[in-house]
């Protein structure tokens, strides 16, 4: 009897665009990377937050040749949301479709002084991993125990709680049984990313075993932050 009797036709193509789904997913950031480096955000901004096709690729200093490669490139963004997109009639010609920036492409945009203003809120690999090396006190950097270390010397330093000492930590508290997706795919991600820099991303009760062996009494975690939240930490 094959392993796949159980499963209906239905379901058997489902799986298989699961499998599609997931081994092609690295396409998204490259599709990014792309963005980025042709500066496709701030060609849309400095054209009213409103471009064509043609109009980017004037603005960006695009060859007119790259028009297929760069819709292509387009399409996979706008059904990511990362840009919106408006079609307008007739559908016939490029004018037709406009593409406009969302909140996710504003934070491409860069400032006055050609400086990314946002790049360390992008998941790029090369980026976060420079980021993680050259900022040794985020605590998911830090193995159990050096958090402990760390966290003892904090407590030392604050005065006691009924005198307003407190430690505020922003980081990752992980979500397994979120019903967002796109939160807990992106945090589970993000922890595999520390796997280079033999970093952890850590649930409350993760969070919790740390806090009570450096000596604190009580926490509160706000998740406010997007993926991330805010934890107070009470002596």
């Amino acid at each position: 009897m094959s392993l796949l009797a159980e499963y209906s036709s239905q379901e058997l193509l489902q799986a298989h665009v699961q499998l599609w789904h997931q081994s092609l997913g690295f396409f998204k950031s490259a599709a990014l990377a792309i963005a980025l480096d042709l500066q496709i955000a701030d060609a849309i901004h400095r054209l009213g937050g409103a471009a064509t096709l043609p109009q980017i690729l004037s603005e960006a200093g695009i060859s007119p040749c790259r028009l297929r490669d760069l819709r292509r490139v387009m399409r996979v963004l706008t059904v990511s949301g990362i840009f919106s997109v408006q079609r307008r009639q007739p559908m016939s010609s490029e004018d037709a479709v406009v593409y406009k920036l969302t909140a996710a492409s504003h934070l491409l945009v860069r400032d006055d002084n050609k400086s990314s203003t946002s790049m360390s809120l992008l998941p790029n690999v090369h980026l976060m991993l420079t980021a993680c090396r050259e900022c040794p006190w985020i605590m998911h950097d830090w193995s159990d125990d050096e958090c402990v270390k760390i966290l003892k010397n904090c407590k030392r330093a604050i005065p006691p709680r009924d005198a307003g000492g407190k430690v505020i930590i922003i980081d990752m508290v992980m979500e397994y049984e979120s019903s967002d997706i796109k939160h807990v795919e992106t945090q589970v991600l993000y922890d595999l990313l520390m796997m280079n820099v033999n970093g952890v991303e850590r649930d409350e009760q993760g969070w919790k075993t740390i806090f009570f062996e450096a000596g604190f009494n009580d926490y509160k975690i706000i998740p406010v932050l997007g993926v991330r939240s805010i934890i107070e930490l009470y002596p």
